[in-house]
């Protein structure tokens, strides 16, 4: 039962973010994780998003990276994921190459905190990663790619829930949430923030970052145990 719910949920979110137009062909994918279960499910390798069905996505054991009960190839940027599971415990990840994202992730830059529109779900700066080194590139290049996403965000000394997200140099954004469908949402935020910051930058270029009470204070709103943003849920 624990399998069939994941790969559900994760199928759904797959189907989600070919809906938001997000993605080009088979580029870009959803995966989700139940940690109590050991398990990760993700898109098949190369198979069209309007074709997915929920027997169609890959489970794969968190721990030793083997497939579990699945016919089909995982998505090749499965150790990617893995690696970002295994560090940050999240409950979903979404990789992309959106437009406006991937050109900064491609252009090394970071996508800056510039107002509260982006601290409503980035407590600073989206992150871009050093670029990897040949030996990284040719030898576990996607198991490499995650290590050096989690080296970013640990060098930099951020929370993994306060910037679910970081650019790859030169190739393109991965973002987390708690589950599958709210790091579609975060993907989707991503990109709308990634063009904001564009335009952000062409009017000034000099536009200096805002005071850091600004940032906590809207990040605060929605996020931790005082956030007042939204309703309570009903009691049952």
């Amino acid at each position: 039962m624990v399998a069939e719910a994941l790969r559900e949920r994760v199928c759904r979110a797959n189907v989600a973010l070919a809906a938001s137009g997000l993605v080009l062909e088979t580029f870009g994918n959803v995966s989700g994780a139940d940690h109590d279960a050991g398990l990760m499910a993700i898109k098949p390798s190369g198979v069209p998003y309007d074709t997915l069905t929920p027997p169609d996505i890959v489970l794969v054991a968190i721990e030793s990276g083997d497939l579990v009960d699945s016919a089909l190839r995982p998505s090749s940027d499965t150790p990617t994921h893995l690696e970002l599971y295994r560090a940050f415990r999240c409950g979903g990840i979404v990789h992309t190459h959106s437009k406006y994202a991937t050109a900064f992730a491609q252009a090394r830059a970071p996508i800056r905190c510039l107002g509260t529109t982006h601290a409503d779900y980035f407590r600073g700066d989206v992150p871009v990663t050093r670029p990897m080194t040949e030996a990284e590139v040719a030898g576990e290049y996607e198991r490499h790619t995650g290590l050096v996403i989690v080296e970013t965000i640990r060098t930099l000394g951020l929370s993994p829930s306060d910037v679910p997200a970081a650019l790859v140099a030169n190739h393109g954004p991965f973002v987390w949430a708690d589950d599958p469908a709210h790091a579609v949402e975060t993907a989707r935020v991503l990109e709308y923030l990634a063009e904001v910051n564009l335009a952000a930058r062409l009017i000034n270029p000099d536009e200096p970052a805002p005071d850091r009470f600004l940032i906590d204070r809207h990040y605060l709103r929605k996020h931790g145990a005082r956030a007042y943003y939204g309703q309570k849920p009903r009691a049952s």
